[in-house]
């Protein structure tokens, strides 16, 4: 499971890497979490960035509260469950991220939070899908949920699931409107692992109201020995 991100750049590198205008402010944020309003591409509108909120509300649900329960959808299944299907046929997007954070459980109650990136520290996107919902004060909203696949050797410490990541060619495939499921299903595949790398951070990532540049720093692994906090 995929719970919290980072996305710490500045709109003219986000605008540059994905080719897409942002008409909002931007401000770099470094943990990012389910339920808030976050930018991504989708593939109504590949040239412009949106912002939605993150915890899909499915097409069929009669409760219409951002949900917690739909922040990730297994990329294996995607394309057959009722809460996911329509979304994955017309209604694709990618979002936008420069690292992650998983926890590594080393006791009952203990877990050490980790920030995953590329070694080059590149911009990267995570494959999403979204809904639009009418709300009960009658505004119109928009959510999303991440997709993820079968982890990938960094990864297995950490479960069993890794957030699907793609590559610059596979964003043009997965925002494509005509590609068929096939195509779709295809690059949704672990990203290799030699490519990343991960590093121990500050219990504070548990804390989701703190958002500083202080938490996508590298801590020492001693540093959480006698500091644990259960993530929650």
């Amino acid at each position: 499971m995929c719970e919290r991100y980072s996305l710490a750049t500045t709109k003219q590198d986000l605008e540059t890497r994905f080719d897409a205008e942002m008409l909002d402010n931007f401000q770099p944020r470094y943990n990012i979490g389910p339920t808030q309003l976050l930018p991504l591409i989708t593939s109504e509108s590949p040239r412009g960035f949106s912002h939605f909120y993150w915890g899909m509300t499915p097409e069929f649900s009669k409760n219409k509260p951002v949900s917690l329960k739909y922040i990730n959808a297994k990329a294996e299944t995607v394309n057959l469950k009722a809460s996911s299907k329509s979304a994955f046929q017309r209604r694709r997007c990618i979002i936008p991220a420069d690292g992650y954070y998983m926890w590594k459980k080393v006791g009952k109650k203990t877990k050490i939070p980790y920030r995953f990136t590329f070694h080059d520290k590149r911009l990267f996107s995570f494959a999403g899908i979204w809904e639009e919902f009418e709300n009960e004060a009658g505004d119109i909203n928009h959510t999303f949920s991440l997709l993820t696949t079968e982890a990938n050797a960094l990864h297995k410490d950490f479960g069993d699931r890794m957030p699907v990541i793609l590559e610059r060619d596979q964003e043009t495939i997965w925002l494509d409107k005509f590609k068929g499921a096939d195509q779709l299903l295809a690059i949704l595949s672990g990203q290799d692992a030699d490519a990343m790398t991960a590093y121990t951070v500050s219990q504070m990532v548990n804390q989701i109201s703190v958002d500083s540049e202080f938490l996508i720093k590298k801590t020492s692994p001693m540093d959480q020995f006698g500091n644990y906090t259960l993530f929650g």
